[in-house]
């Protein structure tokens, strides 16, 4: 991706900041840099970067799940606030950065102190040519001294005083970035991308994982169930409660935060007080995937059998089926109820393994209780679900 030219400044530099990027940090660090300077500070504190990078990297670590790297203190301090206070992974950034600028937990202070050991300064290596491996090997103080007497660099570092140590972006650099933020936006979020991905291989969907979804639109799917429930009695798969057609909530049996797709057929209806109760875990397999299977079976049953049932698949098809492979292997006509179950769990079973893998905890449903206790998943549930065909 090319960045915009410039006559006065070195974007050859610029452009290779993330070349070298063993570590998450440089990115969440510029990241949080164009942040503040597109609110036209031009002296940034140390601390108030770190921040944002937390609040940045929240989302993707408490409700995705992904791995930043090894050992890494961006993703251990995420997880660690997490657990210590109340906020869910869908809380305003604002409350973050709230709660860290009043933290005064130590361990958290820690966290802030380890972040800063190395990104401030290392960020800027592609401007500094003349920098070798001792010149690196000093302390935080002396090397802010070293690095301050180059020239032509994005920022310099005014009084160094650990946390409150505040970089000065340069003033033409301030321009070009407010200039060109957007395209820089588009930039940073590539890089992201592409370390995430390499992260995370088995994880789908990563460039649908940086930030907090848009609002999901899942109306067709819910006028689709809500037309089988007048024709036939649907029970939902955790409470196996009678479904009414007022009270439909469409939950992803593999959780969204996994899949970040809304595939027909890893929908099904549940009631929204469960569907809230399920939140982002993963459904006990050896209880509820031969529930699952023997609805979607139901459903599939009915969409050969009703016309009007035909003509609602084919309008969720259009948005929610956008696998033909997939489409072909389980809503061709003449599957039998075996076959369709074998195909379903072919398609599911290993999406759900890897979200299992990936960290999602099992969930089981009790009336009344938000039960999401991290159960030890079932390798045997393979011959579970063959023993429940059987049957």
């Amino acid at each position: 991706m090319q960045l915009p030219k410039s006559e006065q400044l070195n974007i050859a530099s610029l452009s290779r900041l993330f070349d070298n990027k063993a570590e998450c940090y440089k990115l969440f660090w510029f990241q949080a840099i164009l942040h503040h300077v597109c609110k036209g500070q031009q002296e940034i504190r140390f601390e108030d970067l770190i921040d944002h990078m937390i609040a940045n990297a929240w989302y993707m670590v408490t409700e995705y799940h992904l791995n930043l790297g090894p050992r890494d203190k961006l993703e251990e301090a995420v997880n660690y606030i997490s657990s210590v206070t109340a906020m869910l992974p869908n809380v305003k950034q604002q409350e973050i950065l709230d709660w860290l600028q009043s933290s005064t937990d130590s361990a958290v202070t820690r966290y802030k102190r380890t972040l800063t050991l190395n990104v401030p300064f290392r960020l800027q290596a592609p401007f500094l040519d003349s920098f070798r491996g001792d010149t690196w090997n000093c302390g935080s103080r002396e090397l802010a001294g070293r690095i301050n007497r180059q020239e032509q660099l994005m920022y310099y570092f005014l009084d160094y005083a650990g946390l409150d140590t505040r970089i000065r972006i340069v003033p033409e650099w301030m321009e070009y970035l407010l200039q060109n933020q957007e395209i820089l936006r588009g930039w940073i979020q590539y890089h992201m991308i592409l370390y995430l991905q390499r992260r995370n291989p088995s994880v789908p969907g990563i460039s649908d994982k940086l930030y907090p979804p848009q609002e999901r639109k899942l109306e067709k799917v819910k006028k689709y169930w809500k037309l089988l429930s007048t024709l036939a009695p649907i029970r939902e798969i955790y409470g196996e409660n009678r479904l009414a057609s007022d009270n439909i909530s469409i939950d992803h049996f593999v959780p969204w935060s996994y899949v970040a797709h809304d595939e027909f057929w890893n929908l099904h209806p549940t009631t929204r007080a469960i569907n809230s109760s399920k939140s982002n875990h993963l459904p006990r397999w050896e209880i509820y995937f031969p529930r699952f299977a023997d609805l979607e079976l139901l459903s599939y049953q009915m969409i050969w059998k009703y016309e009007a049932v035909r003509s609602e698949f084919r309008k969720c098809a259009r948005e929610h089926l956008n696998n033909p492979e997939i489409r072909h292997r389980l809503y061709r006509e003449g599957l039998e109820p075996d076959a369709f179950r074998k195909q379903l769990r072919e398609v599911v079973y290993p999406i759900y393994l890897s979200a299992k893998t990936c960290g999602f905890s099992s969930w089981e449903y009790a009336p009344g209780v938000a039960s999401n206790v991290d159960l030890t998943f079932n390798p045997e549930a393979e011959g579970f679900y063959l023993a429940a065909e059987k049957k």
